[in-house]
């Protein structure tokens, strides 16, 4: 069984609230010493421990604890009772820019932040390059830190955070901060961490996060630990507290001597089935609509593609250029809810090839496959591919998810003899932003009518 890493213990925070300044100066004068203050517990008795290789979530609503639990933890608090102990050199990213000196170009801070974790500045210039690459905020990183934007803060915040090899990573809500594309490589950094066995403790808001990366989850109330489990069984009780039925609920159980699971929430399996496909007809869209290439303007280079794609394959067929267009045939990023939009993306072979499948995925951001299809589930006969042809391919079907913020990654693969060989794909190739009036629970809308009598 794996070690501890983090022991909390009886922990207990109390904050002492006076009504005004004077009183703390009357307080410390009175002979009898005489109270002036209101007791505030942010944390009462929290107990729990975190084991080596486990992400940890931990959920609640605003002013149950959370932070103030990661604080303690990583010694920017003390505990008014209790004790944590913590085996292993600990990587925390808390407060957006906290140890950043503002006057600092991003260089400095780099290796400030290296001094005040116990490296050495030989040490921080042999992580330097790939901290650097990590936080990609190009000529900004010889700048002072006071001129960032706050997405600029968590990337080289993150960057430092992750890239100093620590045992222990903890997080506070950092990655709400930032483009879309950066927080996919975030995500994919938290996969490489639990693939290497390291602990990681975070606090979120975004549920999703803590379904897809958690092995466990500890739910906080007022400041008091509600309960522990899995991801999923915790999420069900913080949704019913957030509308104020879980102590009701409880109660009315303990009466009648079971417990009440309720059915699920409609949407909360996560399971996402594939978008709506329409019929092909004969193509409407006049020709200056198209994303013509008579002037060798490339698609992609008309729309926000990820600065940063990884790609991979052995090439035989290569994705040369890409685009998505909405309903009037316009190359863009941004989709309205409910209305056709095409996906294009045009392939270059440079050998023969039987029957390559030409593929896209919708995912969100923390790399969840929501939906999407390839001219093998579609019962596309493609044929054969010689060497130096060029195959362009439209997928075309209704806009079915709700509005926010998704990554479209590309694919051609096949197989030869049984077995699967991918060709080239890009990884999150760009982004997807759906606009929408009109949202329900999950990712996608059943298109529901409601009728009354």
């Amino acid at each position: 069984m794996n070690k501890e890493v983090i022991t909390v213990q009886n922990l207990t925070k109390m904050y002492k609230l006076y009504d005004n300044p004077m009183d703390r100066v009357k307080e410390a004068l009175s002979a009898r010493g005489r109270k002036r203050y209101k007791e505030h517990y942010a944390l009462r008795d929290i107990n729990f421990t975190v084991r080596q290789g486990e992400t940890v979530g931990i959920i609640g609503t605003n002013g149950s604890g959370k932070s103030t639990i990661l604080k303690i933890i990583t010694g920017v608090l003390s505990p008014t009772e209790g004790s944590v102990r913590v085996d292993g050199r600990i990587s925390a990213l808390l407060e957006l820019g906290a140890g950043f000196n503002p006057d600092y170009s991003g260089i400095e801070n780099i290796y400030l932040n290296g001094t005040m974790l116990g490296f050495s500045r030989d040490e921080m210039t042999e992580k330097l390059d790939e901290i650097i690459e990590f936080a990609d905020i190009g000529d900004f990183i010889n700048q002072p830190v006071k001129t960032y934007s706050s997405g600029m803060f968590v990337r080289l915040a993150f960057a430092v955070a992750i890239n100093i090899d620590p045992e222990v990573l903890i997080v506070d809500e950092a990655l709400s901060v930032g483009d879309v594309f950066f927080q996919a490589k975030c995500f994919r950094k938290f996969e490489e961490f639990k693939a290497n066995n390291k602990t990681i403790l975070f606090v979120s808001h975004d549920l999703g996060s803590i379904n897809k990366y958690c092995d466990r989850a500890i739910l906080l109330n007022k400041g008091h630990v509600v309960e522990e489990g899995t991801p999923k069984e915790i999420i069900d009780i913080y949704k019913k507290i957030l509308v104020n039925q879980y102590d009701e609920e409880a109660e009315q159980s303990q009466e009648e001597g079971q417990t009440d699971k309720g059915p699920e929430e409609a949407g909360e399996s996560g399971a996402v089935p594939e978008a709506s496909a329409v019929s092909d007809p004969d193509d409407n869209v006049s020709d200056h609509e198209e994303p013509e290439q008579a002037d060798a303007v490339l698609w992609k280079s008309r729309f926000n593609v990820n600065p940063s794609i990884v790609e991979y394959g052995d090439k035989k067929a290569e994705i040369i250029d890409f685009c998505m267009l909405d309903a009037n045939g316009i190359i863009t990023n941004s989709i309205e809810k409910d209305k056709e939009f095409r996906i294009k993306m045009k392939i270059l072979f440079h050998d023969t090839i039987e029957e390559p499948i030409f593929a896209y995925t919708i995912k969100d951001r923390m790399g969840n496959d929501l939906t999407g299809t390839n001219t093998l589930y579609e019962e596309i006969n493609v044929g054969v591919k010689h060497a130096g042809d060029v195959t362009e391919v439209t997928f075309r079907q209704i806009m079915t998810l709700h509005g926010g913020e998704y990554l479209i990654s590309l694919g051609c693969t096949s197989y030869e003899q049984m077995d699967f060989v991918v060709y080239h794909r890009l990884y999150d190739a760009f982004n997807l932003t759906v606009i929408s009036q009109k949202n329900s629970v999950g990712y996608f809308d059943l298109n529901s009518k409601i009728t009354l009598k």
